[in-house]
């Protein structure tokens, strides 16, 4: 069955959903998952396609919110955790798994030169922070405005502040994300303007001495999946140098973009790096790689032991034996290959944009990219926010693509993965094209 068959008001997904309504707030676990009416539940992925429980087939450009680069049911990952599984899936006690795989993401970047393995990119994320507070023995952290950095209460600060709670963009206000963050999480969390050099070092000289890192994502999504301008980057990393503050890049989704992640188009080595999301090769993971000197505060044998660090899944055989084997198929010619369809798609969809005459831009690099209902690529998350108009707009466009058969991430965000050929860009461009179309009609 294609995805343009309805399968009406009774279909096993609907059905499932009341069902679900009576025991999970808002019927799931996590927000994303979300549509109107009710969400369609999968029943098997296959490549890059996923099949829901009534048989309707889509072409998958979220991989599970960017984490599965080669797609569903890979042979190779599933035989390797299927041998692992028969010998057990989680031990107190170490593995060689977990040494063969740090010795390879480390060979991946000389800016990695030891590593701690976790569970999530949100925990990460949450271990660069106290590492780095560790290290330096200051308290607050810098952030760009509007950046996701997972559910950490210092993270999340203005992670999706509103024109009426973001303050002057000379200042930034520090906007909680949940009711009730402590205040006095928000007085440690310093906002930045992204790609604004001047507003950004003027920030940072106030609180020069105080901060124990500036944290940056070289593309992040929720602020226009634009990848950072060169400059910027080395504003804030020769700052950092400076005034003993360290520098730490969330790459839990960039890491793709290139062997060695983003960061190695800028020529910027950071003092920490945040990885997730498709290191786990389809199964949970988060790692932290960086600097010997202040990895090792969490080094019980050392000298300098001022973060004990643990974790009861962190580094289980069944993420890394499957993380290894995905990490080892994303080389070189793997990672061109599928950059080069993103750039396929970005040209194909600017195409788009411009025999329907659509109000419309794309933005993205490596094996992402994403759609918005502007006239031009946004800078910074000021620019990306979303109007009223433009949020009706993309609902309309992105019914319309998972109607046509593909599933894309809420924000209308593709992430590709291996399987992936041409034949499913043309698709998306394809369907991207007649919605446009439909768009531009209605305005």
């Amino acid at each position: 069955m294609d995805a343009d068959v309805d399968v009406g008001l009774a279909s096993r997904s609907a059905e499932l959903f009341e069902r679900a309504l009576r025991v999970l707030p808002g019927g799931v676990s996590r927000n994303t998952v979300l549509r109107s009416p009710h969400p369609a539940y999968a029943d098997r992925g296959e490549g890059c396609r996923i099949i829901d429980l009534d048989g309707v087939s889509r072409i998958d450009f979220s991989n599970n919110m960017c984490s599965l680069i080669h797609g569903h049911s890979d042979p190779d990952i599933v035989a390797a955790v299927t041998d692992q599984m028969t010998r057990g899936s989680a031990f107190m006690m170490a593995t060689e798994a977990e040494v063969e795989y740090a010795e390879h993401l480390c060979g991946r970047s000389p800016g990695f030169e030891k590593m701690r393995f976790v569970n999530s990119g949100t925990e990460a994320l949450m271990v660069c922070l106290k590492a780095a507070r560790a290290h330096t023995g200051r308290a607050k952290i810098a952030k760009i405005e509007g950046a996701y950095h997972g559910g950490y209460d210092y993270a999340e600060v203005s992670q999706a502040p509103t024109p009426e709670t973001w303050g002057d963009v000379d200042r930034p206000e520090s906007v909680p994300l949940v009711h009730g963050t402590p205040a006095s999480a928000l007085g440690d969390v310093v906002i930045l303007p992204f790609n604004d050099i001047g507003r950004a070092i003027a920030l940072l000289d106030e609180h020069a001495g105080a901060l124990a890192c500036v944290l940056m994502d070289l593309m992040p999504h929720r602020v226009g999946l634009n990848p950072v301008e060169p400059s910027f980057v080395r504003a804030i990393a020769d700052w950092a140098r400076r005034h003993g503050s360290l520098l730490v890049f969330d790459e839990v989704i960039t890491f793709r973009s290139e062997v060695g992640g983003l960061q190695s188009r800028y020529g910027v080595r950071a003092d920490l790096t945040a990885m997730g999301k498709l290191i786990g090769g389809g199964f949970p993971i988060g790692a932290v790689a960086g600097r010997g000197e202040v990895m090792d505060t969490m080094n019980p044998r050392g000298d300098r032991f001022i973060f004990p660090h643990s974790g009861t899944f962190s580094a289980n055989p069944i993420s890394t034996v499957a993380g290894l084997v995905a990490m080892r198929k994303f080389d070189s010619a793997a990672v061109e290959r599928l950059n080069a369809l993103a750039r396929r798609g970005i040209e194909g969809i600017e195409g788009a944009i411009s025999r329907t005459g659509a109000r419309a831009c794309v933005t993205g690099t490596g094996s992402m990219f994403r759609v918005h209902m502007k006239d031009r690529a946004p800078r910074n998350y000021r620019e990306a926010h979303t109007s009223a108009a433009e949020n009706a707009r993309l609902k309309v466009l992105l019914d319309h693509l998972f109607e046509h058969g593909c599933v894309m991430i809420n924000t209308c965000t593709a992430a590709l993965s291996t399987p992936m050929g041409e034949a499913e860009i043309d698709h998306l461009v394809g369907a991207m094209e007649s919605g446009l179309a439909k768009i531009s009609s209605m305005d």
